[in-house]
């Protein structure tokens, strides 16, 4: 198998796990509680806490050494908060952040807040397509998305969306990292020698989105310190396996 073709399909895989995690609720009259949704994003941080320093940030500092991972490391951030700051977009917690934009619906606005977030995740899956820790990234993303999935539909459902609804929308954001995979691997395809940088910068970005978005939206509502213990549990989760997968 052709090596960006593996990104492809790896992107997609990772991507869908977001409706395994929505499935449930395609069965649920009523939606869980906000504190469960908080445990659920804290584990999803957590993960992918563990992915991004094991899978990324330590590969990009070995192979490029410590300046080539600065610098795309800070690039990664510095483009997640400038997409963050101007691309309009709807948060169930922290409320709109970006432009003002009228002409979008609520939901649509939730959909490019969870694209934002989804897409350097995808870049991480198909630049570490070129790398022998694709499959334990892929892995890392998948698992996260799971809860990650599991939250969006339950918040859905807790404003009035149909399950049907709630479960494609779900679906949808996690297919956005077939997208972030793909332009993670038509950069490798030009040249492999920006394989550092990639990696750091998927890395920098993923690492911006857990703390600006994931725990700062889990951190509200008196659910902090649960949320954190399943944000330990995360990442000592795939601590683990990222060990046994070598």
């Amino acid at each position: 198998m052709s090596v960006p073709l593996l990104g492809f399909l790896l992107s997609a895989a990772a991507g869908s796990a977001t409706g395994i995690g929505a499935v449930p609720f395609l069965f649920l009259k009523k939606s869980i509680s906000q504190r469960s949704i908080n445990s659920a994003l804290g584990f999803a941080a957590g993960v992918m806490l563990a992915a991004s320093a094991f899978s990324l940030v330590v590969p990009s500092m070995e192979m490029g050494g410590p300046w080539r991972f600065i610098v795309g490391f800070l690039l990664g951030g510095v483009a997640v908060d400038l997409a963050d700051r101007f691309i309009p977009h709807e948060h169930f917690i922290k409320g709109h952040e970006g432009l003002d934009s009228k002409r979008l619906k609520a939901i649509w606005l939730f959909v490019i807040a969870i694209t934002i977030h989804n897409f350097p995740e995808g870049v991480a899956v198909g630049v570490g397509a070129f790398t022998p820790n694709s499959y334990s990234i892929a892995l890392a993303i998948g698992i996260q998305n799971i809860p990650e999935g599991m939250a969006v539909a339950a918040s859905l459902l807790n404003i009035g969306y149909s399950p049907i609804k709630a479960f494609f929308v779900a679906l949808l954001t996690g297919m956005v990292e077939i997208l972030g995979g793909l332009t993670g691997v038509m950069v490798m395809s030009i040249s492999t020698k920006v394989l550092p940088y990639m990696m750091s910068l998927a890395a920098g970005a993923m690492i911006f989105v857990i703390s600006d978005e994931v725990v700062a939206e889990t951190h509200t509502g008196g659910n902090e310190r649960l949320s954190t213990y399943f944000l330990l549990t995360g990442f000592a989760l795939m601590a683990v396996l990222d060990l046994v997968m070598g």
